[in-house]
């Protein structure tokens, strides 16, 4: 008996390789678990380096002007693949590539932990880029065709927001307990055996999909295209970080990006097979949820690295002590992500989303409290969980729509443009408020310098005021940030309508081979 007749003659079990039956909610749940753990790679794999970084610069040697590319080897070559590697899944399977991003992911890990000088090292991180780009989208589209009814899907969906959520947090952690009592390279050698667990338990419990017919070729003038624009505009949000908005370099990349992004919109209307149909981002919900996705992740992912420079930089926590300040995140995120599949199948996500937003953006509002005289339990911890509790219910919330009534053909692309609309907004993030921040603490009285005439580099002239003037700058970041969770709040009001009648009792039932 083939796997599919298995499943047609008996709806409760699924075939295994072997021919052997188990139940299908069993199996589904256990593959929930191997995507969900493929997913935390990916996430916290930029959060876990940062804390490693120092001390990988020091060991390969890599200069203060090219350290940055140990984070935007991974962003870029992620953030400009992502569509692409969502159309693959769709045409290739998407079981198939989850297996081949986890064991590209397994061996450039290794690359990137093994270097043995700056090259090696950011050309291992940007092969981790190319196959998480492949393998994240490959992830969440296996979760929307494999759960298909809405309060189960609702329950996967918030395993999948937690993790997505929490990685960052996760990565701070792991980063700090890793380079502290074993190394920097295992920051990323740690990966390798996870990601071959995981492969051994994609290729056990992950139900085989049958690939979307193509009746065309792979729209490869839109593959370059949005490929080449999109690694245009993170790197030139990077750009805008370390030279400023203004600068020739910054303006040439945005204005490269513009042009590029446009010819992919105008292919995608001409081509007969195109990589990303213009009807998934088209339907108002849906392009309100990519919104959402958009701006959610530019006051977070700030967040974290101001809120790591404050506990690092001014209340001088070692990395682990750091890691272990952020712990609030995850666990703030799993218990509101789990509130919110409860409630999104009965009331709908639009009132989550509401609820997640004014959460978020009340917690940020409390961060830029943060003075001198700050203590972590009084004035961040309950910042922290404000902001979990936010981002938990939005995560959830946003996937639920951004992903509501995808065809199964389609639901690679659409989870690619879902994490490339997180990856952006990211990038975003961390050049926008970086750069206010910068500005704000160099217009600060507190941040005048002098030189050290032992050592000749250039020392705060009062300690105590520089501190202040650092402190001042991530409030004023945090305010900003607030003001994003509320324009994410605005794009809900006007753009998600979806209640919980919408959402369909079965939708995208995943095909077997």
């Amino acid at each position: 008996m083939s796997e599919r007749e298995v499943l047609e003659s008996n709806p409760s079990a699924d075939a295994t390789d072997d021919g052997l039956r188990i139940d299908r909610s069993s199996r589904r749940w256990w593959a929930l678990a191997v995507i969900a753990l493929a997913q935390l790679m990916v996430v916290l794999d930029s959060a876990i380096v940062t804390i490693a970084l120092p001390y990988a610069q020091a060991d390969l040697d890599i200069s203060d002007a090219n350290r940055q590319w140990a984070l935007t080897a991974y962003t870029l070559i992620f953030g400009g693949l992502l569509l692409l590697g969502g159309r693959l899944a769709d045409y290739l399977g998407r079981r198939r590539m989850f297996f081949v991003g986890l064991i590209g992911f397994a061996a450039s890990s290794a690359l990137a932990g093994l270097a043995w000088n700056e090259l090696s090292f950011f050309g291992g991180r940007a092969l981790q880029g190319a196959f998480a780009a492949v393998l994240a989208p490959a992830a969440l589209s296996l979760i929307t065709v494999t759960f298909v009814e809405r309060v189960e899907r609702a329950r996967a969906f918030a395993v999948y927001a937690a993790v997505s959520g929490a990685g960052a947090a996760i990565g701070l952690i792991a980063g700090g307990v890793l380079t502290e009592y074993l190394s920097w390279r295992w920051t990323l050698l740690v990966n390798t055996p996870i990601a071959i667990l995981a492969a051994f338990g994609a290729l056990a419990l992950v139900v085989r999909d049958v690939p979307r017919p193509r009746t065309g070729g792979y729209d490869l003038p839109g593959a370059v295209t949005v490929t080449a624009g999109l690694i245009s505009l993170v790197y030139g949000f990077t750009r805008a970080a370390e030279d400023g908005w203004a600068a020739g370099t910054t303006i040439a990349l945005f204005a490269v990006a513009a042009v590029l992004l446009t010819v992919f919109v105008v292919i995608e209307t001409r081509s007969p097979n195109p990589l990303l149909p213009l009807h998934i981002p088209g339907e108002i919900n849906r392009a309100g949820g990519y919104l959402v996705a958009l701006i959610v992740p530019i006051p977070m992912f700030a967040m974290f690295m101001f809120l790591s420079f404050y506990f690092q930089n001014t209340l001088g926590y070692t990395p682990l002590k750091a890691g272990v300040a952020f712990l609030a995140f995850p666990g703030g995120i799993v218990i509101a992500a789990a509130v919110a599949s409860s409630v999104i199948p009965r009331v709908g996500p639009r009132p989550t989303l509401i609820v997640g937003s004014i959460l978020g953006a009340l917690g940020l509002v409390y961060l830029a409290q943060l003075d001198i005289g700050s203590s972590w339990l009084i004035d961040v911890f309950p910042a922290e969980l404000l902001i979990a509790f936010g981002m938990g219910l939005l995560f959830v919330s946003m996937q639920t729509v951004s992903l509501h009534r995808i065809e199964e053909r389609d639901s690679g692309v659409a989870s690619a443009l879902l994490n490339t609309a997180q990856q952006v907004g990211g990038s975003v993030g961390l050049a926008l408020l970086s750069t206010i921040a910068a500005q704000v603490l160099l217009r600060h009285p507190g941040s005048a310098m002098q030189v050290d005439p032992a050592t000749g580099q250039l020392v705060p002239a009062d300690p105590v005021g520089f501190a202040a003037a650092s402190i001042h700058s991530y409030d004023v970041a945090f305010y900003w940030g607030a003001g994003f969770f509320v324009l994410a709040l605005i794009v809900t009001l006007f753009t998600v309508r979806l209640r919980a009648s919408d959402l369909d009792e079965t939708q995208n039932a995943v095909h077997v081979a």
